[in-house]
């Protein structure tokens, strides 16, 4: 029992050398972590923020809807702020963050505001 042990290590060991000699056998190297996500493109006709606002609003809330319902109007008084006609249907890379503090929680949005480009003077239609 003990050489049969014994031989199955001593080629697992060969195995490795082996494959530490030959770059081409070896495992490739793994990331240290997931990719990081690509930003979702701006849809066209629509022209962004070059960056994300949060929205969380004031303290905690006894539900989920009414923490969700204070981060949205949070994120839009601060999107309305750099395109008046800023929605989050519009918004783009949309992320939503909620904690919970025993029985309150508390919600986070993150989304880049987005707005329709302005129709331009030299192509409008007669």
């Amino acid at each position: 029992m003990f050489r049969i042990i014994l031989s199955v290590a001593a080629s697992a060991v060969m195995c490795v050398h082996a494959s530490a000699a030959d770059p081409s056998k070896a495992d490739p190297p793994k990331a240290a972590g997931p990719a990081p996500a690509a930003p979702a493109p701006t849809k066209p006709g629509f022209q962004c923020h070059d960056k994300s606002l949060t929205g969380s609003g004031p303290g905690f809330k006894d539900s989920q809807e009414a923490s969700e319902e204070a981060a949205k109007q949070d994120w839009l008084g601060k999107a309305k702020a750099v395109y008046s006609d800023a929605d989050l249907i519009d918004a783009k890379d949309v992320s939503w963050e909620c904690v919970k503090q025993g029985l309150y929680i508390k919600c986070f949005l993150s989304a880049v505001p987005c707005h329709p480009k302005p129709a331009e003077q030299g192509n409008a239609s007669p």
